[in-house]
């Protein structure tokens, strides 16, 4: 597990999110902490390292 700080695509502002890195890519939906808006995660991991961190709308 590692955090990282992401921006709600919803009200914008910065929030922090737990990214499993043992499951390889993943795309997920997590609500927002601040709106309780869904937002859809998505990032792949290279070498035990999350990359490419998207946040986009969810439904």
């Amino acid at each position: 597990m590692v955090e990282r700080r992401a921006q709600c695509p919803y009200c914008g502002e910065r929030i922090w999110l737990m990214l499993d890195l043992s499951a390889g890519r993943q795309a997920y939906t997590e609500d927002c902490q601040v709106c309780c808006q869904p937002m859809l995660v998505i990032f792949d991991v290279e070498d035990g390292e999350a990359v490419e961190l998207r946040v986009e709308r969810g439904s």
